[in-house]
């Protein structure tokens, strides 16, 4: 899969889909099924428009909702699901300037030369969001479009928001079946203050840079340490106990593992909500949870099938 930072002139015609795909969910995946359906139909590459940072950071950055999966989260899974080429356009204060028709003219046609695109039924762009399904259509002297419907799970359509409402409530089954997959947050293990170690539990730890859709202790499966998935309980939060002001971090205790991995990446699946973040008055007592938790994750696991 090609990936391009902005818009250099694109060397031959695509079919195109745009949108922030943040968590690449169920309704995501469909867009994306049907784009690379169309692209193969027309013989044409399938290509994926999308922005970072999210506009909503740009014009609200303190009210914008927290991320669902960092930019190579997303990557990853559009070369998962077929995709090969993507844009990713810089939200600044020179994109979000332009007109509904400038967009059209200048990125869609002049720089991607799009010959059929693919858009949600309220899709909106271009300068104060005044560009719809509509004009979109209107304005389509060279290229075809076509609007992809809802999807839904139960009565509930899918979407970021309801992922993000799912996760913020506990319900880790509900998220995952929204989103296809497990909700899961990867990076790097970095080195933390060793406080686990000392307390018999050694954690990995992944230092997370923006402030994560939800917090507390979890029944998790990490993948990126061998060739399969590995059981483990994790702590999503602020750590009170440890720190007053403490940044964001994940940190997850393996089962039955006890090897150097600093630098590995990782990707930690969190699979079940065992409880809220708290404070507790002392590290004996924190100590004392953490083996409750520990206990709680591993009676999860036992009395599920786990999929691979």
């Amino acid at each position: 899969m090609q990936v391009f930072r902005g818009f250099p002139p694109a060397p031959e015609h695509v079919a195109l889909t745009i949108g922030n795909f943040d968590g690449v969910h169920r309704g995501h995946q469909a867009m994306l099924a049907r784009l690379v359906e169309a692209a193969e139909d027309l013989g044409l590459p399938a290509a994926v428009l999308t922005f970072d940072p999210h506009p909503r950071e740009f014009f609200a950055p303190h009210a914008a909702p927290p991320r669902l999966s960092t930019l190579r989260d997303k990557l990853e899974q559009f070369a998962a699901h077929g995709v090969a080429r993507v844009h990713i356009g810089r939200f600044d204060a020179r994109l979000a300037h332009l007109s509904a028709t400038e967009f059209i003219d200048k990125i869609m046609v002049g720089a991607l030369k799009t010959r059929w695109v693919l858009v949600g039924e309220d899709f909106r762009f271009g300068r104060a969001r005044a560009g719809d399904l509509e004009l979109l259509r209107a304005s389509a002297r060279s290229f075809s479009v076509e609007a992809m419907g809802l999807v839904r799970s139960g009565e509930e359509r899918i979407s970021s928001s309801a992922v993000r409402e799912a996760l913020v409530r506990g319900d880790l089954e509900r998220a995952a079946d929204m989103l296809g997959r497990p909700y899961a947050i990867s990076g790097h293990v970095a080195h933390g203050d060793k406080r686990g170690r000392g307390l018999g539990y050694p954690t990995a730890n992944l230092i997370l840079r923006r402030k994560p859709p939800l917090s507390g202790i979890f029944a998790a499966r990490v993948r990126g340490l061998g060739n399969g998935p590995r059981r483990g309980a994790a702590s999503v939060g602020v750590r009170p106990t440890i720190a007053a002001e403490g940044r964001p971090v994940l940190e997850v205790f393996v089962f039955d593992f006890d090897e150097t991995i600093y630098g590995r990446r990782v990707t930690i699946e969190l699979l079940h909500k065992l409880r809220d973040e708290e404070r507790y008055p002392d590290l004996g007592a924190l100590t004392r949870q953490i083996g409750i938790d520990v206990a709680q994750a591993r009676e999860y696991f036992s009395t599920r099938k786990e999929q691979q």
